[in-house]
């Protein structure tokens, strides 16, 4: 007889917190994660969560748990479904490394929220739909390599849409994360879809409104007429197939009956928006630490933007902004089967939560928890430690992680590159030298900008 199925016979379970703690951890864990908005965020909820540093306490409960019932996982007292805090780094990667089987990526609670918009989208997809969806994924998104093999079309869509911004900036002096979004949409819209796409915001709002609906999973019903226009449009600007486009290579790419390769391309648009917010966070950081832009100055001192870079600093500066405020704030596997945990049971079907904001500025698993730290990434250390996951990790890690970095950190090198940023207006002090706030929110980010005079 198995050591699982033994346990299973004598109800050797991991640990179930206390109802009163299961309450604690509902109350300053998960609940301010949902208000927040899971897959899009609500504005208003972000700046209360930020006013009170809402993570700091979640990160300092979660501590408290580990101390009181040991490494984890923690089940909570939820009736009628089986749910586990992952609490130490350790079962983190295992956790990462053991997807899609035995920990399904096809979570509950998060195929109910992404069927509002991807229903066949691969992220909730398991089996042989999963694989096929995951190699299709991976072609189109050029997975392995650095720059995208569409390297070329990318930078000049991303240095003539930073181009634009900067010019307006240079008229008003300042930059809000409302011009910064418009910008950004149309980077989005040119590298996903194409050209033709550039100025078709009814299709950013159509998405945005399904990601709003999904923020509350299987609790709001189906906006079913706003998909199908949603879809509507996606499929007249995928037929396209514009060269230079991501389109275009989703109409080259391979597919079979299960692969429905419209039904992937809503979670590239949806992903690339809160990438976005990096970007502005990274930006506020570097602003406000001279120490840290210096360097970010100095690697695209003199380069052509307009063709493609491999720009590593940057590439850890976006990979730090992430670390730092997650742009996913949860992420959910269930187990397919029992598994053992240091000699106790975890039972088939639990839904596994792994809070991104805890374990990615965890002071005693992290020694550069609360910095700003990009030389973690370039030296090897953050992409060795479990603890540190923006983009997930193990055989289901985003795809997309390669083309996002190139993205975003060719974009933040343009608006580097000839102007300086001054933060104006922050939520949470971002100033040299002092621990960094563990929440903060784009949309009250400001900058003041100006043309840094060319040397001659």
């Amino acid at each position: 007889m198995s050591v699982v199925r033994q346990q299973i016979l004598n109800k050797v379970e991991v640990p179930r917190a206390s109802v009163v703690d299961t309450l604690r951890i509902g109350a300053v864990v998960l609940a301010p994660a949902i208000a927040r908005g899971v897959l899009a965020r609500r504005p208003k909820v972000v700046a209360l969560a930020e006013k009170f540093d809402a993570d700091r306490h979640a990160g300092k409960l979660m501590q408290r748990m580990r101390a009181r019932y040991g490494s984890g996982p923690l089940r909570l007292a939820v009736p009628g479904r089986s749910l586990a805090m992952v609490l130490t780094p350790d079962d983190v990667r295992r956790v990462l490394t053991g997807s899609p089987e035995p920990f399904a990526a096809a979570n509950l609670e998060k195929r109910k929220a992404l069927e509002h918009f991807q229903p066949h989208g691969v992220l909730i997809s398991h089996g042989a739909d999963r694989a096929d969806r995951r190699r299709f994924n991976e072609e189109v998104l050029d997975t392995h390599h650095d720059v995208h093999c569409q390297g070329a079309a990318i930078a000049e869509k991303v240095h003539q849409e930073a181009a634009g911004l900067l010019a307006a900036v240079d008229r008003t002096g300042a930059l809000d994360w409302d011009a910064f979004r418009i910008a950004w949409w149309r980077v989005i819209r040119r590298v996903v879809l194409g050209d033709a796409a550039r100025d078709d915001s009814e299709i950013s709002d159509l998405l945005t409104t399904l990601r709003m609906n999904a923020n509350w999973s299987f609790a709001h019903p189906r906006r079913d007429r706003v998909r199908h226009r949603f879809q509507e449009r996606l499929r007249e600007h995928l037929a396209r197939a514009e060269p230079g486009s991501l389109a275009e290579l989703v109409a080259r790419a391979p597919a079979t009956e299960r692969t429905v390769p419209a039904d992937q391309v809503p979670q590239w648009l949806f992903a690339f928006e809160p990438a976005g917010m990096a970007v502005f966070r990274a930006l506020a950081v570097l602003a406000a630490r001279p120490s840290a832009a210096g360097p970010a100055r100095d690697e695209v001192a003199g380069l052509d933007l307009s063709a493609p870079q491999d720009l590593p600093y940057l590439r850890a500066c976006v990979q730090e902004s992430v670390r730092l405020w997650p742009t996913t704030l949860a992420v959910l596997r269930d187990s397919t089967t029992d598994t053992e945990w240091e000699g106790r049971m975890l039972p088939a079907g639990t839904g596994l939560i792994i809070h991104t904001p805890s374990l990615q500025r965890d002071e005693q698993n992290l020694s550069y928890a609360d910095d700003f730290a990009p030389g973690a990434w370039l030296d090897g250390r953050a992409e060795a430690d479990w603890s540190a996951i923006p983009f997930s990790g193990g055989p289901v890690e985003c795809p997309g992680r390669n083309l996002v970095l190139l993205v975003t950190s060719l974009f933040l090198g343009a608006l580097l590159q000839e102007h300086d940023f001054r933060l104006v207006a922050s939520g949470r002090p971002l100033t040299e030298g002092a621990p960094l706030p563990r929440t903060l929110g784009a949309f009250g980010l400001r900058f003041g900008v100006s043309k840094v005079p060319v040397k001659v």
